[in-house]
């Protein structure tokens, strides 16, 4: 949309001799202009003049520098002195938040800021206030953008052409030495950013605005401000060794690399020996590169001769993703985001992207301004509920996470019904159907209006948005994590495969990733029962191929997931464990219980950043690189392989993770030497098929699964057959539930958008602490009236697993029974409520929801 603001694009009518703004002027037949006359380049100098006037004279203090485009543009069009009377605007300076400083005495009124934030982030916190000389960009009342809507996400702030808007960073107020282009390490969005560092420290992470990136000029509030964790004091800096000293007190020493590594190989090997292979177990993780977790299981499979291999994708319903994967053949492994404002319609099922990957939620609300029906199912209102055609509440049943399974089989009968099914899709690429149909038939949509507490009308209105379009479906941990999660996942697949969706290019099924790189961990083989590629360790052909690259004898059998390894580790099974990049006594239900088997361990080695909670009760920690400190690969949500350099080098005597796991791997007695990272890149290409477009020059590439678009011209031989599952009820029995009488409330455990994951490494961020969070938990003002309960009070939440203390605070949208409990606050206490199960057992409660009690302290 054009917007006229400053007037310096002004261009002159060749014919007319007009000089006018050419971002508001529209083209007509035969027009000609001219964009650099004398008479345009008064024009643009006057105009310049007159905004230098009203401009504080402050450039030798202001942070911007030279980037100031104001400066930029001045001394393209010679301006050394405006020779006007200078016509002071001073503004009160702004910097009540820990992220942004608003000097608007700075401001030329460009409305970049405001654009950015109404078209790009669609969030609407700013807008112009006043008139005339007053005029500004301001919140509603003029209030401090930390009482308004505002999300931190500093996309205006990377827009600003002057230093009206600054980053709050005491530490640091000049102007970047260098900059230098990564990927964020935060979410699995994988966003590509613009670091600026001084003295090899990072003082400025900005977006890398390059139009092959997935988030080209936007940032949220961890990727744009919460990289100030790189410069924390809980930095690992050395090598240390726990030295035993047969006492009940012994401490960490300070050890060299050669020293720490061979007391790692050493003890590996001795436990194997003693033991057997089954006795030691490698938790890796889904933050680490692609070629690192490559290297970490080969170490695992090839010279431990143990498949205990796992990573921290476990806890984002990996088992759920695997049913996805197998079921549709891989259909769903390319995503790009970019299809999202492409689509026909959008069906988001238990995600709030606007906490758990914010820029995912730019793309909904860009498609839904572009006119893009956008439905919303969840338990919770969230911020896309005021953007969706339909908002389906699914929060009024007791048992309301088996209501996602009877919402889409019912809009799947309504579509039936409707005969809004795509029988030449059917026909060509499924099987099943008559099955599946017949199944429908059966559904009374009375029967799922009470299933699901959500009206006959509003069902009918919903299944008349999808009717006759082709659906890209969002999946959010409201599904991925809870009990019924692999069911649900069946019901989605079938009416995608209905509507004729999966592997349609604007459609297909998009999986939020909470964790940078928990996509690559998976595909690189870091998990129990699949090697790189996702090749299963029970199919033959595949195994014997490792096999023989590897020279060594794989076992067909899966090794222990993440929650095994505890309970193995609680048996005296497990004796020894090493860990990477992952916090497990911070990420994992019921701390204690996992605190209590790690400590009957005898050996256990930690490589990480920080000074985590993990590390404090390793035998020997070994200090890594943080993503900007070494060079790899990530591979995002949408299947995008995004390869990095480092931007500095690690601090103290830390090491990039693949060298560290390289000299390991030499002292284990791997024939192959990685001298660099190119080697293992190279290795992951050849052998890996998928990865065939990973090399050391290309920054992007994509994910090798074949042509995932469903074709006409597909022959027999080359079409993707994908079957319909049968319809599931959605009142399935898993056994004995709790009373409702003992724990009348549903707590769902919800994301924040200023934390990632745990918490640990936001947890570290000063601008994220000075925010002054309490993670409060949230209920319905009706709850708190009937407990007797103020809004500010502080109560204990007690589940079946334990109980944590939190402060409460009303929230209307909340319906009565239901809690809301943000994660990663107070040491990530929440994971005390839930039972550390392995999610994809038919008895798991699931990690999403517990059933709970409250009680005012």
């Amino acid at each position: 949309m054009p917007v006229a603001t400053v007037g310096l694009c002004v261009v002159e009518d060749e014919k007319t001799g007009r000089v006018m703004a050419s971002c508001v002027t529209p083209v007509v037949s035969e027009m000609s202009v001219r964009t650099d006359t004398p008479r345009v380049k008064i024009h643009r100098k006057n105009i310049l003049r007159l905004m230098i006037a009203e401009h504080p004279e402050s450039c030798v203090v202001c942070s911007k520098g030279n980037r100031c485009q104001l400066r930029q543009l001045a001394a393209q069009l010679g301006i050394g002195e405006t020779h006007l009377y200078p016509m002071p605007n001073y503004k009160t300076l702004e910097q009540a938040n820990p992220f942004i400083i608003r000097d608007l005495s700075k401001c030329v009124l460009c409305g970049k800021c405001i654009r950015a934030d109404h078209e790009l982030v669609v969030v609407g916190a700013i807008d112009y206030n006043l008139r005339g000389f007053k005029s500004r960009p301001s919140t509603i009342h003029d209030r401090g953008l930390e009482h308004s809507s505002c999300t931190f996400c500093g996309t205006c702030l990377s827009m600003c052409p002057t230093g009206a808007l600054s980053p709050n960073n005491p530490g640091y107020t000049a102007t970047p030495e260098r900059e230098s282009f990564s990927i964020c390490g935060f979410c699995g969005v994988g966003c590509g950013l613009a670091m600026g560092y001084t003295n090899s420290r990072i003082v400025e992470v900005n977006p890398a605005n390059r139009p092959d990136t997935v988030n080209r000029a936007t940032l949220c509030v961890r990727g744009h401000f919460a990289h100030d964790f790189l410069n924390t004091h809980e930095r690992l800096l050395q090598p240390m060794i726990r030295q035993h000293t047969g006492s009940d007190e012994n401490t960490m020493a300070p050890a060299s690399w050669d020293a720490a590594i061979d007391v790692v190989a050493g003890r590996l090997l001795e436990i194997k020996s003693k033991n057997g292979s089954q006795s030691v177990a490698f938790l890796g993780s889904s933050k680490c590169t692609n070629e690192e977790n490559y290297l970490f299981q080969k170490i695992a499979r090839a010279l431990l001769k143990t498949n205990n291999v796992d990573n921290g994708s476990y806890l984002s319903g990996r088992h759920v993703i695997n049913l996805l994967e197998k079921r549709t053949n891989g259909l769903s492994r390319l995503s790009p985001l970019d299809w999202l404002e492409k689509a026909q319609a959008v069906f988001v099922l238990g995600a709030d992207p606007g906490h758990s990957t914010p820029v995912v939620s730019y793309y909904l609300k860009r498609a839904s301004k572009k006119g893009v029906p956008l439905v919303v199912a969840d338990s919770i209102r969230t911020d896309l509920a005021a953007f969706s055609s339909a908002w389906l509440d699914v929060s009024t049943q007791s048992d309301f996470e088996g209501s996602y399974i009877e919402l889409l089989n019912g809009l799947a009968a309504l579509l039936y019904e409707k005969k809004a099914h795509d029988a030449h899709y059917i026909k060509q690429f499924t099987e099943g159907f008559k099955q599946y149909s017949d199944d429908l038939s059966t559904l009374d949509r009375e029967q799922v209006s009470l299933a699901t507490g959500i009206d006959v009308g509003v069902l009918n209105a919903t299944a008349e948005l999808l009717k006759g379009k082709k659906i890209a479906f969002v999946i959010g941990s409201g599904i991925l994590q809870q009990r019924f999660g692999m069911q649900t996942m069946e019901a989605v697949i079938n009416l995608s495969l209905m509507t004729g969706s999966l592997g349609s290019e604007g459609a297909g099924i998009h999986i939020l990733a909470k964790e940078n790189n928990q996509v690559g961990a998976q595909d690189m083989g870091a998990v129990p029962d699949a090697l790189p590629g996702r090749q299963p360790l029970y199919n033959d052909s595949d195994r014997n191929r490792w096999e023989q690259f590897w020279q060594t004898e794989i076992s067909p059998q899966s090794g222990l997931n993440m929650i095994q390894m505890i309970e193995a580790a609680e048996k005296g099974n497990l004796k020894g464990l090493y860990i990477l990049g992952e916090n497990p006594l911070r990420s994992l239900p019921q701390p204690d219980r996992v605190r209590k088997a790690l400590a009957k361990l005898d050996f256990i080695v930690v490589q990480d950043i920080l000074n985590t909670e993990t590390v404090q009760i390793a035998d020997v920690v070994l200090p890594g690189a943080a993503f900007s400190e070494k060079g790899g690969s990530f591979t995002n949500m949408e299947g995008r392989i995004q390869s990095f350099d480092p931007v500095v080098p690690p601090p103290g005597d830390a090491h990039p993770d693949w060298e560290i796991l390289g000299s390991l791997a030499a002292k284990l007695g791997d024939p192959n030497q990685y001298a660099s990272l190119g080697h293992i890149r190279d290795e992951i290409r050849i052998r890996v098929p998928m990865y065939k477009a990973l090399d050391r020059h290309n920054h992007t590439a994509w994910v090798a699964v074949g042509d995932h678009r469903q074709s006409d011209k597909d022959t027999k031989k080359t079409k993707t057959m994908v079957s319909f599952s049968p319809v599931v009820p959605g009142d399935i029995d898993i056994g004995d539930e709790l009373s409702t009488t003992d724990y009348p409330f549903t707590a769902i455990m919800v994301s924040v958008r200023y934390h990632c994951g745990s918490g640990t490494r936001t947890g570290c961020s000063d601008r994220i602490l000075k925010l002054g969070l309490r993670g409060e938990i949230e209920l319905s003002p009706q709850d708190g009236e009937t407990l007797s309960i103020r809004d500010g009070d502080t109560v204990r939440v007690v589940s079946s697993s334990g109980a944590i203390k939190r402060q409460v605070r009303f929230n209307k949208r909340l319906r009565q029974g239901t809690i809301s409990i943000p994660l990663a606050f107070n040491g990530n206490d929440a994971m005390n409520l839930l039972a550390m199960t392995q999610p994809d057992m038919p008895d798991s409660p699931g990690w999403k929801t517990c059933r709970v009690k409250l009680e005012k302290i």
